[in-house]
């Protein structure tokens, strides 16, 4: 069972006031049903009040340099989770006609999957007769994507959001490929309002000191036991938890690093942040406990494991918020 750190009880409660999506863990049996309605709410996305009306044409400057004219926003592909949540949360969810495996919120499950793992498919996203697709710099490969492009589909990619900073320059890049600039500023405007109203709440822990977290990507069923950097996408995440990333603070530089005693044993973490499959493909707290190293750590030793969704965690879009508020809760508990 995960808990809460030890000094959270004599912490002010605040996080997650008035907002949905927090996925914090309790030891009280009954509020299960409580924790289902949190744990299921980042399944959904809250598209703005209306349908905006896209004004088009509009020629945007891809990240790989290409110029490109939308000339119709009927038939869009998104190539990645966070872009679909974007364009569905801009209202314009019933103009989207595929996703990527990882957007796994509701109002997206009956579309095609023509992406995985950023492998796009170029045959199903032709087979669709898209009016724009639009991805990131990350998807690929690039042959898939000139096939689309010779075929006559304006194909505009984006530099990967990979911190709080990019939410509202992501959020307004989609808005005006899809020339709803007015609908992206208010959808970066509610987005920003509710980050910082998060962050407003974060206890402050009575010695000063910060949680140290350590990101870890498992996947059990290939065997795959990393832990994050410098470079892992998280580290933005945490900071604005009021946390320490534990893994860029024992110096590492790069995105991932394979786990080791030693590399976990100068992590030193006090909490694990794991995506809730990831920590699943190993059997839960009690398989991620039996990873060599993590039991000697002060996270591993009082199992303080924080999970969240793995198709929320790492897109900084129009559910940050949530993503941040589960985040502090988990961090923090249930202090009142």
């Amino acid at each position: 069972m995960r808990r809460p750190l030890r000094w959270a009880g004599a912490l002010v409660a605040a996080a997650c006031l008035a907002l949905t999506g927090c996925g914090g863990e309790t030891d009280n049996p009954s509020a299960k049903g409580e924790k289902a309605e949190q744990k299921a709410a980042p399944d959904r996305v809250e598209p703005l009040s209306g349908t905006p009306k896209p004004k088009l044409p509009v020629t945007v400057t891809s990240a790989d340099g290409k110029k490109v004219t939308v000339k119709s926003a009927d038939r869009i592909v998104p190539l990645t989770g966070s872009i679909n949540e974007i364009v569905f949360t801009l209202g314009l969810g019933d103009n989207v006609v595929a996703k990527d495996i990882t957007a796994t919120f509701e109002q997206a499950a009956k579309l095609p999957t023509v992406t995985r793992g950023h492998d796009v498919s170029a045959e199903s996203v032709l087979s669709l007769r898209p009016t724009v697709v639009i991805g990131d710099t990350t998807s690929g490969p690039g042959e898939a994507m000139q096939q689309i492009r010779d075929a006559g589909i304006p194909v505009v990619l984006l530099d990967t959001a990979k911190s709080l900073e990019d939410v509202g320059k992501r959020i307004g890049e989609v808005a005006g490929v899809l020339g709803v600039e007015k609908a992206g500023e208010e959808l970066t405007g509610r987005t920003e309002d509710r980050i910082a109203a998060v962050q407003k709440g974060i206890p402050q822990p009575e010695d000063g000191k910060k949680p140290r977290v350590a990101f870890l990507y498992l996947r059990g069923t290939a065997a795959v036991y990393l832990i994050g950097g410098a470079e892992s996408g998280a580290g933005s995440l945490l900071d604005a938890a009021g946390a320490v990333d534990a893994g860029a603070a024992s110096g590492l530089k790069k995105d991932f690093t394979a786990i080791t005693p030693e590399a976990l044993a100068k992590a030193q973490p006090d909490v694990i942040l794991v995506m809730t499959k990831g920590l699943e493909s190993v059997g839960g707290v009690d398989g991620l406990v039996k990873i060599p190293g993590v039991a000697e750590t002060p996270a591993g030793m009082d199992r303080r494991v924080v999970d969240i969704p793995d198709g929320t965690l790492l897109n900084y879009g129009p559910r940050t918020d949530e993503v941040l508020a589960s985040l502090v809760d988990q961090l923090y508990g249930d202090a009142k």
